[in-house]
């Protein structure tokens, strides 16, 4: 996420500690993972090309301050309006775009930032182009290592292994690969995989820290990167949370309050020891409930091991083969993006599955939080569209039109009000207009209904309001 952010190596590696030391003793999450994200790289990236590293982690600093406050002011349950057909969306683009990132690497293909969830590639084409690329630049020795990777995982799901909390498959996966790549070191050189083929991370993570300066703070653009780092980074978080509840067997809710609170006191110290920005990562979320998690321990251990491996097993981590970690995600994501679930939204018809398509395609064709946006623009029009219909109960007796409400009225209603009122039928004298079971009728449909009575006037037709209060006269109307 540093390659990807154009940040020093060692402020993903910080983030990543902070989101799993601090986070879990704030959130009430019990699956959630938090660290660097890949919704945030390209916000880092422009801040650290334009202002210097200092200025972006003294916006993350802000972005901290600002999320702590949004979490004071109970502002979690935004993320409550996003509609589930939209979450549903971001799981199973999340399960296709980890399979199709994480192939190349298994493939032996190590040419994107290993986490990148961009669909454009910088100099490299697109996802769909780097997974023909690493079709013709197969490297054998990482492909024999996912291949072992993979019947490790099978057996796991299909054998009495899967009782043994103690063994997890995982764990077991990057053991073997890294063995696969020292014997080949060893024994079959035409085998043998280089340093880019497998983790890099730096050799002196604590020479590597680089505390904030107050210089950046006077600055009026790391206020502003602050307060865009804290609204996308709290979406993305949000998101996040929701989707690990729903993927959560035991079903609990995790108060999204709570979790603000933790990402903003995160963030407040991730920034001040130059790290990354810090949000919680469905990725590495649903990773950990693959492994067996089943209470935020598991976020609180991992941080605890990624601080003790990145102080003091750095050059051991650097002979863990990247194709091992890849088989692993490529195998989450095929759980995530279960076919079963396509077809089980493709049968309850346009209205839940063209919102749902949608966000996949966006997402899988730009980035997760373009992806989401397009779909909730998409889900509000169907959501809408269903609101609309059914709106207005027509009666025609003689010369008087009867029209009443059958639910609130909104301004989006006033084009379907306007065609009942415009299309009564020639020898009206009298349309009456009825509250009917509207709670609501908005000043917008008031207004639309007194500016039809002044032109029905004109036709000889007389306008009753039963129930539905009128139109405040606006200051200088006539």
């Amino acid at each position: 996420m540093a390659l990807a952010s154009g940040a020093p190596l060692a402020s993903g590696l910080i983030a990543g500690c902070i989101g799993g030391l601090v986070v879990p003793l704030i959130s009430r999450s019990s699956l959630s993972v938090s660290g660097p994200a890949a919704g945030l790289a390209a916000i880092v990236a422009t801040g650290a090309s334009q202002h210097g590293f200092a200025t972006v982690c003294a916006a993350t600093m802000v972005a901290g301050v600002f999320q702590l406050l949004l979490g004071v002011a109970r502002a979690g349950a935004l993320a409550a309006f996003v509609p589930s057909t939209v979450i549903r969306g971001m799981l199973t683009a999340i399960g296709v775009m980890l399979v199709l990132k994480q192939l190349p690497h298994a493939l032996g293909y190590d040419h994107e930032a290993f986490e990148s969830d961009a669909f454009l590639v910088d100099g490299e084409g697109n996802t769909f182009s780097l997974l023909a690329h690493a079709l013709g630049a197969i490297e054998p020795g990482a492909v024999v290592i996912s291949l072992v990777a993979l019947l490790v995982l099978v057996a796991h799901r299909r054998t009495a292994w899967r009782n043994v909390p103690w063994l997890p498959a995982p764990l077991v996966v990057v053991v073997a690969g890294t063995a696969l790549a020292f014997t080949y070191g060893a024994w079959l050189p035409a085998l043998a995989l280089d340093a880019r083929h497998r983790v890099d991370i730096p050799l002196d993570a604590i020479g590597a820290l680089s505390f904030v300066t107050l210089a950046p703070f006077g600055d009026p653009s790391t206020w502003r990167m602050g307060l865009v780092l804290a609204v996308v980074a709290s979406l993305e978080s949000l998101l996040s949370l929701e989707a690990v509840d729903r993927i959560d067997p035991e079903k609990r809710y995790s108060d999204p309050n709570r979790e603000l609170l933790a990402q903003g006191a995160a963030n407040l110290l991730s920034g001040a020891l130059g790290g990354l920005p810090v949000t919680s990562v469905i990725v590495r979320s649903s990773a950990n409930l693959s492994a067996g998690a089943k209470t935020r321990a598991a976020a609180f251990v991992h941080g605890v091991l990624l601080l003790v491996s990145v102080l003091f097993l750095a050059s051991t981590l650097r002979l863990v083969p990247l194709a091992a970690l890849a088989t692993i995600l490529v195998v989450t994501g095929i759980e995530l993006a279960n076919p079963r679930a396509f077809v089980a939204m493709w049968k309850r018809g346009a209205r839940i599955f063209v919102p749902y398509f949608v966000t996949i395609a966006a997402i899988l064709l730009s980035d997760l939080l373009i992806g989401i946006v397009v779909g909730l623009v998409v889900g509000i029009g169907f959501t809408l569209r269903e609101s609309m219909r059914h709106f207005l109960v027509v009666e025609d007796r003689g010369d008087i039109r009867k029209i009443s409400f059958s639910k609130d009225a909104y301004f989006f209603h006033k084009a379907q009000l306007l065609e009942a009122l415009n299309g009564a039928p020639a020898g009206t004298r009298r349309i009456v207009v009825a509250k009917g079971r509207a709670d609501f009728v908005s000043e917008d449909v008031r207004e639309a209904l007194r500016d039809f009575e002044s032109r029905a006037r004109r036709r000889g037709i007389a306008l009753d309001l039963e129930g539905v209060p009128r139109a405040s006269l606006m200051p200088g109307a006539h």
